[in-house]
């Protein structure tokens, strides 16, 4: 029920200067009244203006359960849109939680997850598409990322939907008008100026369905394999990519058998580093699997790093690796730099052609720094920008823009094929619905509960 006062810690579990409950709805203000006082042991906050802040005391009964700050926003002007009360208490896990059960106890109840910023979104304060950034503020692990969500949050995603929206819903009521009265509005005459029309608007959903492959590694990041045949020098790579030991290194060929992630920040991008097997024939079935594993790796792969052991000639196995790497996003890692080479670094250009090679060595530290401005080269500089650009970086936006495109493809089919016009507005309306679903205006209570429900608790 949107009309009940709900409650949450809002702050990460754990031990910190600061916690804050929220509390939200119509008795907000009343249920905390009832449990906080100031120095005075007056009950002060019936008598608060809207965005001030006070410093008192919570009470259960006569006993102080803490010293705290209570600010408070009456509505609309809050982040729910409904009068709201935070309580800023000391950060421990144990009194936070004394202090949850004291406002629960009086008149509030739990909130569900990401409820808050539902009912932002109910009262219309926020569109779906700002809401669903909030929660990609939260995640964001890279400049960019938070970027981009902030860029969302403010409405660049809903702006460009709007946009797309009124101008099909002009042609749709065009249509429909000159089918209710075709003595004084024809549509012949305006045939020409829809068919442009209908094509611009095309031509900017597919430019932000295209837009979804970075922002999906914007949003996740770069996935990037590291592939090698065995004792390449992969795990020590990674090693010192990540600044940590996370891999297992030894001289014993075939050490790595599964696959290890980690989550790497490069300045303001961010890589999901994944070790593989190192690829070979093998009779272990074990590592055999692991084999398996790193192709079917590769073959996924946003980023391959192919490490090449620049002491030992290359073999078949580098030449199956170097057949994966036909029309991929690519860096060559000639490793071992430190020590007398056997394979030249002319040699594999020869084999991969024009492509990024970088001297690299795990046991001097070198290579590092050009590793990353290669990699931003290739996936950032003048192809990601969220401050100029909409990127879309939600799978559920992907989706509508894949239906919406292909809505525009049947009204361009029905033009073509002579179709009365009452046909382009089947598919219209339907490209319209679609891009209602991204921003919210066409979507069903299950599927907004669903996409609520996976946000944290307290947001």
């Amino acid at each position: 029920m949107i009309n009940d006062t709900i409650a949450a810690i809002a702050t990460p579990a754990g031990n910190s200067g600061i916690g804050i409950i929220r509390v939200s709805g119509d008795d907000a203000k009343a249920v905390v009244d009832r449990i906080f006082v100031n120095s005075k042991k007056e009950h002060i906050l019936s008598s608060m203006e809207s965005h001030t802040i006070s410093y008192g005391f919570l009470l259960n009964g006569e006993e102080i359960i803490d010293e705290v700050m209570v600010s408070y926003f009456k509505g609309p002007k809050s982040f729910t849109a409904e009068d709201t009360v935070e309580i800023n208490c000391h950060g421990g896990s144990f009194v936070l939680k004394k202090a949850l059960d004291l406002v629960l106890g009086n008149g509030a109840r739990l909130a569900e997850p990401g409820e808050f910023t539902k009912r932002a979104f109910l009262h219309g304060r926020i569109d779906l598409s700002k809401a669903e950034a909030v929660m990609d503020i939260i995640s964001s692990d890279s400049e960019i990322s938070l970027k981009n969500s902030i860029s969302q949050l403010q409405g660049c995603v809903y702006q460009k939907i709007r946009d797309l929206r009124d101008k099909i819903l002009h042609e749709i009521a065009y249509i429909e008008s000159a089918l209710d009265d075709p003595e004084h509005i024809s549509f012949d005459d305006h045939k020409e100026e829809f068919v442009k029309i209908i094509d611009e608007v095309s031509k900017e959903t597919v430019k932000l369905l295209d837009s979804a492959d970075n922002g999906r590694i914007i949003k996740n990041g770069i996935r990037t394999v590291i592939a090698g045949k065995p004792n390449a020098g992969k795990s020590s790579l990674l090693n010192y990519i990540c600044g940590n030991d996370r891999a297992i290194v030894t001289t014993i060929a075939g050490t790595t058998r599964d696959i290890i992630e980690e989550k790497v920040r490069l300045d303001d991008i961010s890589l999901c580093l994944i070790d593989t097997a190192g690829i070979r024939k093998t009779e272990d079935v074990v590592e055999s699997i692991g084999v398996d594993k790193a192709r079917q790796y590769i073959e996924d792969a946003d980023l391959i790093l192919y490490v090449v052991d620049s002491s030992i000639a290359l073999d078949e196995n580098d030449h199956e690796i170097i057949g994966m790497l036909k029309n991929r996003n690519s860096i060559i890692l000639y490793n071992k730099s430190d020590l007398d080479p056997v394979v030249s670094i002319g040699e594999i250009q020869d084999l991969i052609g024009d492509t990024h090679i970088i001297k690299t060595s795990a046991l001097k530290q070198e290579g590092l720094d050009e590793f990353k401005k290669t990699v931003r080269d290739m996936f950032i500089s003048g192809k990601i920008d969220p401050s100029n650009e909409v990127i879309i970086t939600n799978l559920r936006h992907k989706e509508a823009l894949k239906e919406a495109v292909l809505s525009f493809e049947n009204v361009n089919n029905s033009v073509k094929n002579g179709l009365p016009e009452d046909f382009y507005t089947v598919d219209l309306m339907n490209a319209y619905s679609s891009l209602g679903g991204i921003i919210g205006e066409e979507v069903d209570d299950d599927l907004v509960n669903k996409i609520f429900s996976e946000f944290c608790m307290g947001k």
